[in-house]
């Protein structure tokens, strides 16, 4: 597990995932109340390219993800929903790591939200065809992040925790 960014802990937290085959995305975000901003408490990623064999990777991701919800115990998980994959292979492993990720959240008593890619650009920028470098810059401004969230996978796992908490405040 590799983490970039550590702070207190808060009440209202959401873990953003964006659920992968090896890497996997992760991205902690507060929040006081509706009237407040956001704020990212953590982020980064669980690699899992070291592990050869699938079932390996999912005990792992299994582990790292406990030792995430049991730091910040956060009230909601959002997790991008697969929609599509050119290759099946590819599509079998993320829907394994997903399957994972849902039922260590459900284990844990934590609500648990999906959101596709389309819903997230759309909710984060106002554009369902927004480009990831654009998503990128409206995510580190909207958390206050001085530097560029590496890699990708933390940046869309930040981007779907936003978007849940502009589903939350807008309800």
């Amino acid at each position: 597990m590799h983490n970039n960014k550590s702070d207190k802990k808060q009440n209202n937290i959401i873990v953003g995932i964006d659920p992968g085959s090896t890497v996997i995305g992760y991205g902690v975000v507060t929040y006081q109340s509706k009237g407040l901003k956001p704020k990212a408490l953590d982020y980064g990623y669980i690699d899992l390219k070291s592990y050869k064999k699938q079932e390996e990777k999912l005990l792992h991701l299994n582990q790292d993800l406990k030792q995430i919800f049991k730091k910040y115990k956060p009230k909601y998980v959002a997790i991008e929903n697969i929609y599509f994959f050119k290759n099946a292979k590819t599509f079998i492993a993320v829907s394994e790591a997903k399957g994972v990720i849902l039922l260590t959240a459900a284990e844990a008593g934590i609500d648990i939200q999906e959101y596709t890619p389309l819903q997230i650009k759309q909710t984060i920028s106002g554009y369902g065809k927004a480009d990831k470098k654009f998503i990128g810059k409206l995510i580190q401004s909207s958390l206050d992040i001085c530097s560029s969230i590496k890699p990708d996978d933390s940046s869309d796992a930040l981007a779907i925790a936003l978007c849940h908490y502009h589903h939350l405040v807008n309800v």
